[in-house]
């Protein structure tokens, strides 16, 4: 469900609020300054009545004005989103949310992770995409499904893969609040994507929900010799993705194991 922004402000509204504050300090400094000294050169030259429009003051102080009021709705947004994360608590809460917050959602818990998130996807109006994670150099397309019944077939896949391709990104990441058909599951083996059910996104929701928790407010819990540290839980060693629990065909035994499994064998 992805929906590519059109507009310059859209966009601006989805950067981090300091941004927005740097970006609009840089151009009332530079209205203030430049603009009166290129409308002095540009006297009588084609360019003479932008540069009067230019060096007029109430320009810079617009300027500022605006990128100020992006810099708040950047910041409310980014608090939404990591409210969004904090409140899930189960299946039930994550099949409850709107197709548009399962979207935030997913991106924030990335974000949290350490990736790079941008959430001006490249399919156009429905093209696919909703996210992209850049991280260590790797771009990673993702598709959010937030169905609450309807398991996510392998057409789904199949459209994902072919933009893998157009794009030429590294892999492709699908997420669904339900859970995949054994023809999706069966047609990525052995390519670079990922199906993240339901049930993984909800571990992975909880895991990131943990390491917010304050120092000073977490309780101690009795340390054991069996299981690994938590931040070698959380991320591949290989490839820093994030693990998943699954279920090892051979054994029947649970184990935790890349994301990006079979691209990667962590």
């Amino acid at each position: 469900m992805g929906r590519k922004r059109s507009g310059l402000l859209e966009v601006m509204a989805t950067w981090p609020w300091y941004i927005n504050v740097g970006v609009g300090v840089l151009g009332f400094a530079a209205l203030r300054t430049l603009a009166p000294r290129w409308h002095e050169e540009s006297a009588g030259t084609a360019t003479a009545l932008i540069a009067a429009i230019a060096a007029q003051t109430p320009i810079a102080w617009l300027w500022l004005a605006l990128c100020a009021a992006l810099a708040v709705v950047s910041w409310a947004g980014a608090r939404r989103r990591r409210r969004l994360l904090d409140t899930q608590t189960g299946l039930a809460s994550l099949a409850s949310s709107g197709w548009r917050d399962f979207e935030r959602l997913v991106g924030e818990a990335f974000r949290r992770l350490g990736y790079a998130v941008e959430e001006n996807g490249l399919g156009g109006a429905d093209g696919g995409i909703d996210l992209i994670l850049r991280r260590d150099g790797r771009r990673t397309l993702v598709q959010c499904k937030q169905w609450r019944r309807q398991q996510v077939g392998v057409s789904v896949v199949r459209e994902m893969y072919g933009l893998l391709a157009h794009h030429r990104a590294d892999a492709v990441l699908i997420v669904s609040s339900g859970d995949f058909t054994r023809d999706a599951q069966e047609f990525v083996v052995g390519k670079p994507i990922t199906l993240v059910s339901g049930e993984n996104l909800l571990r992975m929701v909880r895991m990131v929900q943990m390491r917010q928790t304050p120092i000073s407010a977490a309780k101690p819990e009795p340390v054991s010799t069996s299981s690994p540290p938590s931040s070698d839980v959380s991320t591949c060693r290989r490839c820093s993705a994030p693990l998943v629990e699954g279920r090892n065909r051979r054994t029947g035994e649970m184990c935790m194991g890349c994301s990006r499994f079979p691209a990667c064998r962590g």
